[in-house]
């Protein structure tokens, strides 16, 4: 019989506080809570839980135990409850953590973590802190906000809108494609300008059906809009798809569905550290699958930003 492998030396040193979204997902938490606090005691983890029930919630609670020395603080849910996490803790001396319980969990994927909570808190456990970067938007009202995985305007936003609100019980990959034939229903294709500060980048204009930029490879579930992307480059992956019309939109679905790959010759790719979008009406940007401003927005990578358990090298 072989021992059990130990914990990470900073899970042993450090309190760990566990942020649970009791709505992520579904109210997928509530399942599998038992196990990975079974999980963590089986490992001689300190670990508190704390309920939340929206972002704005949880990002209080990351102050507060942030405030009272609390250095390895793990959200559970998706990259919306990653989000919350990582705004409420940047710039702070801690560790993050992500157990992947809501609709997408693209950032814990792009972590290398397992999809199943339980296997993801297990590689955590026993994983090591990187640091890895987070992209920053400026929108229109002034606001900042930093996202870890994707974002974008476009059919993209309006499918955000569908995917936390009817069709948040749908699953991962799922809910992504049903929220995006939804937003189908009407959409008019945005004109919108792609610029590329401090670079000799030249500027693009097109009707687009989104256009997006991604830290993570993936977003939606799954869906590789940026299969070159990584979260450690110091760099960002501009994708701008075109007007390819809804017919071409329907064609692409099983493809969707299956790899996951986006694959038209209407796609445009960049990879930058700074972008801007500029469009003639005032467009909605999500990030990470969380509605966060509006157009004329600007977005750049913030290199190294944050520590995040990740899976220990093989």
């Amino acid at each position: 019989m072989h021992d059990r492998p130990e914990a990470s030396s900073i899970l042993l040193e450090s309190a760990v506080t566990v942020f649970v979204n009791s709505v992520a997902g579904g109210g997928r938490a509530s399942s599998c809570l038992s196990a990975i606090r079974r999980l963590f005691e089986s490992f001689h983890v300190e670990a508190q839980f704390v309920m939340s029930n929206g972002a704005a919630e949880l990002e209080a609670s990351v102050r507060d135990v942030i405030s009272q020395g609390q250095r390895v603080l793990i959200a559970m849910g998706g990259d919306g409850t990653f989000q919350a996490l990582a705004n409420a803790a940047f710039g702070a001396d801690v560790v993050l953590g992500v157990l992947p319980v809501g609709g997408g969990n693209d950032f814990a994927a792009a972590l290398g973590l397992p999809s199943d909570p339980l296997r993801a808190a297990q590689a955590i456990v026993r994983g090591h802190p990187r640091f890895v970067d987070l992209a920053r938007v400026r929108t229109a009202e002034g606001r900042t906000r930093l996202y870890a995985g994707g974002g974008g305007i476009g059919l993209d936003a309006q499918a955000a809108r569908y995917a936390s609100d009817a069709y948040r019980w749908l699953p991962g990959r799922l809910r992504y494609i049903a929220s995006a034939l939804r937003a189908l229903v009407g959409f008019v294709p945005i004109p919108v300008r792609v610029d590329f500060p401090q670079t000799d980048i030249p500027s693009w204009e097109a009707r687009a059906l989104l256009a997006a930029v991604l830290n993570s490879p993936t977003y939606g579930g799954g869906v590789r809009l940026a299969p070159e992307a990584t979260i450690g480059d110091g760099w960002l992956d501009v994708v701008l798809i075109e007007d390819i019309g809804t017919l071409a939109v329907l064609r692409l679905l099983p493809r969707l569905m299956g790899s996951g790959e986006v694959r038209t010759s209407r796609v445009k790719r960049w990879r930058v550290k700074k972008v801007r979008f500029t469009t003639h009406r005032a467009s909605a940007f999500h990030g990470d699958g969380e509605l966060i401003g509006s157009t004329p927005l600007e977005i750049e990578v913030m290199p190294g930003a944050i520590q995040v358990l990740a899976s220990a090298p093989r």
